[in-house]
């Protein structure tokens, strides 16, 4: 069972999934229209609630979660709001897992709050440092709402486009329209500006010491493997990879056991 509910961050709402009981995890989802902490993560979430307290919110900007006044988003806003949301659940340590955005996100967060976050999930993750913008990224931040955006975007995060159901598409769609009016201040063009935005510096990615497990899909178009993962082994002091061939930018949509698993070990390991 999951439960939902909307929490006040700094005079700001936060909607959230909050479930489970254990070592809490801290779930970020990514970007593009339509995207929801509870749209990412629930699968996830759920299934990792039997051993831990799963955070899965909407990021400011996505789903049920306004841009505080005056933000236009970005990663210091995307970072605060998550060490806050944090904090306002009275959690002082805590796991992350972030998928793509979300990624940098919990990379940032595990940099300047290190007493506070114990390990660090990146699932196809942005922030390595020097990473350009790719077509596919450029293409899904710009994706318009209705039935062909969702496809096109669907196509591109999934290497098994199988999984590009009409059932998907439609969810997709659904999605796009009802968060369209507060995304459309999020990525506008030129997009590398926010690509940048989301790049961390050697410095910022060295100053992560807890450790860190990347998953990412071979495949992956979106955060290629070859400048989004592999910059970042030689940069974090505590860093391992773990690679899902065949698979694309969502290994938890996927290849979810092995995902879960995978994740279910490391997190056990690095438990404190």
């Amino acid at each position: 069972m999951s439960a939902s509910r909307t929490l006040d961050v700094h005079d700001s709402p936060v909607h959230l999934l909050d479930l489970g009981d254990g070592p809490a995890v801290l779930l970020l989802h990514g970007s593009g229209p339509g995207t929801t902490g509870s749209g990412a993560w629930l699968a996830t979430a759920d299934a990792h609630a039997g051993t831990h307290r799963v955070i899965a919110p909407d990021q400011a900007g996505f789903g049920r979660t306004p841009l505080p006044p005056g933000s236009n988003g970005g990663l210091r806003t995307w970072t605060d709001q998550a060490a806050a949301l944090m904090e306002a659940l009275g959690i002082d340590t805590y796991a992350v897992v972030g998928h793509s955005m979300g990624g940098a996100v919990a990379m940032s967060l595990a940099a300047t709050r290190p007493a506070h976050v114990t390990a660090v999930v990146g699932v196809s993750s942005m922030g390595a440092p020097g990473a350009p913008l790719s077509e596919d990224l450029d293409a899904l931040w710009g994706a318009e709402p209705g039935t062909a955006g969702a496809r096109d975007m669907l196509s591109r995060l999934f290497h098994d486009q199988s999984l590009v159901t009409a059932s998907a598409v439609a969810a997709r769609a659904e999605a796009m329209e009802a968060g369209a009016a507060s995304y459309d201040v999020l990525f506008p063009p030129p997009r590398e500006r926010w690509s940048d935005d989301l790049t961390l510096s050697p410095a910022t990615v060295e100053a992560v010491i807890a450790p860190v497990l990347l998953v990412h899909g071979a495949q992956d178009r979106v955060t290629p493997l070859r400048t989004a993962a592999l910059p970042l082994l030689d940069l974090l002091p505590d860093v391992r990879l773990h690679v899902l061939g065949r698979c694309g930018h969502a290994p938890f949509v996927e290849h979810p056991a092995e995902f879960r698993q995978v994740v279910a070990e490391f997190l056990a390991r690095t438990a404190r």
